[in-house]
């Protein structure tokens, strides 16, 4: 009571936050006549400007107000468009390493420039994250003109460029890109063997649009680098075609997180049928010798049982292609883990792909953590603020939209099944269509869809349909969305990055029908045409009410509804939004109260019936707070396993990088053969026991095996009666009097480049291994539960033992290979060439469902030829191996050099541009 009277006087501590910030607005707005009145090159001159600035002391908090009032201007010049007020608040709040919470259509995307342009001027880089390919390039081009403008440099990072136009673009001052591309650059920079072949440059300032979709929807999941294994494809049939032998009554299953476990009487079953297949070992299914076969049989049941086509996945071209749960698109080329895949692969008679051993992995929330400074913006954040303070430290700024919201957000209506429900929903659409109110419909899954698609031409409506299938019309199809009448079914409106703007898209209008016409008087009367068009459409769909919004159902998360619901009355236009459930609805049906729902629906409902009631929304979202804290657990869970795992990879990528950096690793190399010395000589006497004891034969056999050396320890111990630390010297100087001699039989320089090559490599494999040991171990240590011990806890111990044998065993590795190893050079002698990355697959992969959401959700990598438009940037150079269309290009030309070809133009916007 008392804390709502607090409110009601001093508002809310986001609005005396908000309100704080305004006084730095009104710093801006004093320099904006100034600014107003600079020339073109006056205004680009600013930015050398407060570089000097910067290097003379002050810092970017000093340079904040003036900087973001040139941005303004430049805005204003480039695009004809000046940031409002509140867009200035969400640059302080970006700046200021906070989320800036923003309605859709309040330009999130110009709101970056300000704070993207301040942190450039430092020259430590600034990228800028977003949740697909089409928008990182789009925002690249678009924004990249403002910046290009200001004397700023732009890079791009996607798929399908090689490493010399990765490292071009993350050498620019900003750099847009995808969260996995830049994940993955992350990992593969630390599989690399030479400081020069690394492309990232290290962390400074990141923007991550569409965070809650990036920082949580997609955080469950790891980045996954990893390599093929043995083909398996039989042994997935064979055990596919068992699991289809089973009825319902052999397993049970768990919806909410989609597990399955055999019954008594179904492991019996399974355990008959495989015996009779000769795929058990013994009789007993739980046999250490029938680990892989168990393996396989709970993959093909999660396959077979949980994973339903068209919903999770569909297949085309005879091939199974995931379906992202959050946005609804193919992720072509993207695979689940653990042989999950394989097992939908078998299930659905298709061919069955290798599995694939991981070579690097983190998590999202490790990989961000690693930026001194990091923001976001979405339009829904604040349903999520204890996470994202939690795990990273961000606080939430909700700010005030430019216009008030004049969108009504109509109750929910709840039916007794889906059939009438989407009756319902079909006739309120046929209502709207015949108004001329343009309708957006969002469903969960491919499924419904096509259901909803099905009444809708029962109605007689005509209607677009956007999902996984028809995705390459994706962003035509959101473009015209508010066109008078239309009908638009989206499968979760989740980062599609299109606006819908009421009366229809200019851009992509004038795209569709003027593509063809050359520049000219015609064009711009086109244009024209088009543009009086577009008005006069908007002024009629604004009177039919603006952008109708309809729900098929509750998402699991209230953030997703909202990002429907946020589709309409952008800007202060009007709109509407409303919610359609039913019992049969997952949520209701997994996670709702059974028994109360069921009772009031099933007993006062007649069929085709509806009931609103704010009682039932308020349980709706409840069910959904439910959810949602679940999902933030198995969040946090990912989180505390990878944590152990990011302590051990920051040692190794430290060690890496300390390795690559070195002129010589004689010292290294050393304190391992000593270290490995030591560790024989303890194995073979141990500590505190008597000489009659020790191994002094198997000690002999190690040193000639590891150390290369024939050493008389027997001797040493009859004769002299040396104690274990005597024998640790006198064997620690024939180790090294050996490897002296074989080093000076050579050149130093290229036994300096052997000692690394050999620790790297080492360092690699084990790692890998101890990758793939840790995997196994998080999957079994969940039983320690058991037994009453807490599962991390367990982890934690088991994997600090597991690390210290593997740097054992690489000091080991590493001690062998130098001392036993001949150094056989040709003529003449040349340095050993550093060995190619294997070819591996990119994977984000969730470790507890096997789900991925890897894929940038466009479905396919862009080809560099798109980039044409960015050829005055920096990510757009020619391939150092050249191609038939540039013949300057084993020439070392500077990319702003004249072209050799006498064109008079720059190298980079001539031959040296990409094609």
């Amino acid at each position: 009571m008392l804390g709502a009277l607090v409110k009601n006087i001093f508002g809310s501590s986001n609005e005396r936050h908000v309100k704080s910030l305004r006084k730095v607005v009104d710093q801006i707005n004093a320099f904006e006549p100034a600014i107003e009145a600079m020339s073109d090159e006056e205004l680009a001159a600013q930015t050398p400007k407060f570089r000097e600035m910067l290097a003379n002391g002050s810092t970017l908090d000093d340079l904040l107000p003036e900087a973001f009032a040139t941005v303004r201007e430049a805005s204003r010049r480039v695009f004809g468009m000046r940031h409002f007020d509140v867009q200035m608040i969400g640059g302080i709040v970006l700046h200021r390493g906070e989320i800036a919470e923003m309605r859709t259509g309040e330009g999130k995307t110009l709101v970056a420039t300000t704070a993207t342009y301040l942190n450039a001027l430092e020259g430590k880089g600034v990228h800028v994250i977003t949740v697909n390919d089409y928008l990182a390039r789009r925002d690249a081009e678009e924004m990249g003109r403002l910046h290009n403008f200001l004397g700023l440099t732009i890079g791009v990072i996607v798929p399908n460029l090689d490493e010399f136009q990765r490292r071009e673009a993350y050498a620019a001052d900003i750099t847009y890109g995808t969260n996995n591309e830049f994940g993955f650059d992350y990992l593969r920079d630390n599989m690399k063997h030479e400081r020069s072949q690394m492309v990232q440059r290290d962390f400074n300032f990141a923007i991550v649009d569409e965070v809650d979709s990036i920082l949580i929807d997609e955080a469950r999941t790891p980045l996954i680098i990893s390599g093929p294994t043995d083909d398996k494809s039989e042994l997935y049939i064979a055990v596919d075609a068992v699991v289809k032998q089973l009825s319902d009554e052999d397993y049970e299953k768990d919806e909410k997180t989609k597990n399955i476990t055999l019954t008594e009487d179904g492991v019996e079953k399974v355990e008959r049928i495989l015996e009779a297949e000769g795929l058990l070992e013994g009789s007993n299914l739980y046999d250490v010798e029938n680990t892989q076969v168990v393996h396989h049989l709970d993959q093909a049941l999660k396959a077979v049982v949980m994973f339903k086509r068209d919903t999770d996945y569909i297949v085309k071209d005879d091939k199974v292609v995931i379906i992202d749960e959050f946005t609804g698109r193919m992720m072509d080329g993207r695979r689940w883990s653990n042989g999950l895949h394989q097992a939908v692969e078998a299930k659905e008679g298709v061919k069955i792909e290798p599995e694939n051993q991981t070579l690097a992995s983190i998590t999202f929330q490790n990989y961000f953590r690693m930026y001194p400074k990091l923001s976001g913006m979405t339009g829904t954040a604040a349903t999520e603020a204890a996470e994202f303070f939690d795990i990273y430290k961000m606080n939430v700024v909700t700010i005030p939209t430019n216009k008030p919201i004049s969108r009504i957000d109509e109750e929910d209506e709840f039916y007794k099944n889906t059939m009438d429900k989407f009756a319902a929903i079909a006739k309120l659409i046929r209502d709207k269509h015949e108004s001329g109110q343009p309708v957006l419909v969002g469903t969960v899954s491919i499924e419904k869809s096509e259901l909803l698609s099905d009444f809708l031409n029962k109605e007689g409506v005509k209607h677009s349909v956007l999902n996984a299938r028809f995705h390459e019309m994706e962003a035509h199809i959101v473009a015209q969305a508010g066109r008078l009448g239309a009908v638009t079914i989206a499968t979760n409106m989740a980062g599609r990055g299109t606006d819908i703007q009421l009366g229809g898209n200019l851009e992509f209008r004038i795209e569709a029908e003027l593509a063809d016409m050359p520049e000219g008087p015609e064009r711009e009367a086109g244009v024209a045409r088009i543009k009086e068009e577009i008005a006069a459409e908007k002024a009629q769909v604004l009177e039919a009410g603006g952008l109708c919004v309809i729900g098929t159902e509750r998402h699991e998360s209230r953030r997703i509804d909202n990002q429907l619901r946020g589709r309409s009355g952008r800007q202060g236009d009007p709109g509407l939004s409303k919610f359609y459930l039913c019992l049969e609805d997952d949520l209701l049906r997994i996670f709702g109260p059974d028994t109360l729902f069921s009772k009031m629906m099933n007993s006062n409902l007649a069929d085709g019936e509806a009931i609103g009631s704010k009682w039932l929304s308020k349980a709706i979202e409840t069910a959904q707070k439910k959810v949602e804290a679940r999902n933030y657990e198995v969040r946090k869970q990912v989180v505390e396993y990878d944590d152990v795992m990011n302590d051990q990879r920051k040692v190794i990528y430290e060690q890496r990088s300390d390795i690559m950096d070195a002129e010589a690793l004689d010292d290294v190399v050393l304190d391992m053969r000593h270290d490995t010395v030591n560790t024989l000589v303890a194995e073979a006497c141990p500590q505190g026991s008597y000489p009659e004891h020790w191994n002094i034969e198997g000690l002999k056999e190690r040193a000639k095996e590891i150390l290369g050396v024939e050493a008389p320890i027997d001797a040493w111990v009859e004769e002299d009666g040396i104690d274990p630390e005597g024998i640790e010297e006198r064997l620690a100087e024939l180790a090294d009097a050996h490897m002296t001699a074989k080093m000076e039989k050579d050149d130093p320089a290229i036994w300096r480049q052997v000692e690394k090559s050999i620790l790297l490599d080492r360092l690699d494999h084990h790692w890998k291994d101890h990758l793939a040991t840790l995997d196994a171990l998080r999957q079994v240590v969940f039983l320690r539960a058991y037994a009453q011990k807490t599962p991390i806890n367990e982890y934690k111990q088991e994997a600090f033992g597991l690390f210290d044998s593997m740097l054992s065993a690489i000091r080991e590795d590493v001690t062998r290979i130098l001392a036993i190893s001949e150094l056989r050079m040709p003529e003449p002698i040349q340095e050993p060439s550093l060995p190619e990355l294997p070819d591996f697959l990119t994977g984000h992969i969730d470790p507890l469902t096997g789900l991925d959401n890897s894929n940038d959700g466009d479905g396919s990598a862009l080809n560099p030829a798109l980039f044409g438009s960015l050829a005055g940037s920096p990510q757009a150079t020619a391939s150092p191996g050249g191609t038939a269309e540039n013949p300057y290009a084993h020439m070392e030309l500077s990319r702003n050099a004249l072209c050799p070809c006498g064109s008079g133009n720059k190298y980079k916007h001539c031959h040296g541009a990409l094609v």
